[in-house]
């Protein structure tokens, strides 16, 4: 079992930015590939970002393509999502998850482990 942590929400006003970071337990973060997806109220869970194992390629929802970047660093069994110019739309809760064995998909269903979220509210 992975216990994914999310970290770094809270409210910023629209054109702000915030870093959210994602601390996995174990000793194994390197073998995953991990994503973040975000969740509106009322609305469906949707991809956000996703990185390869090594870090060495990401994807991005055109959404949040040139205001996003996903990042981590397995020395700290930890993945980032830095976001920058947010708009009052993002607000949503923000999921880490972790990928066993595909490469970062868009997919909900592809990942096997999920934190519990942090809330990202932009005031407009």
């Amino acid at each position: 079992q992975v216990q994914l942590t999310e970290s770094g929400g809270g409210l910023v006003q629209a054109g702000g930015s915030l870093r959210l970071s994602c601390g996995a337990s174990g000793s194994t973060f390197s073998r995953y590939a991990m994503g973040w997806f975000r969740q509106a109220p009322g609305k469906e869970r949707e991809f956000v970002a996703a990185i390869r194992r090594s870090g060495d390629t990401a994807y991005y929802a055109d959404f949040v393509k040139g205001r996003s970047t996903i990042s981590r660093d397995n020395a700290k069994n930890t993945v980032y999502l830095q976001m920058i110019r947010l708009k009052p739309e993002d607000t949503a809760v923000y999921y880490c998850a972790a990928d066993l064995y595909g490469a970062g998909s868009q997919r909900e269903s592809e990942y096997e482990f999920w934190g519990q979220g942090t809330q990202v509210t932009v005031s407009s």
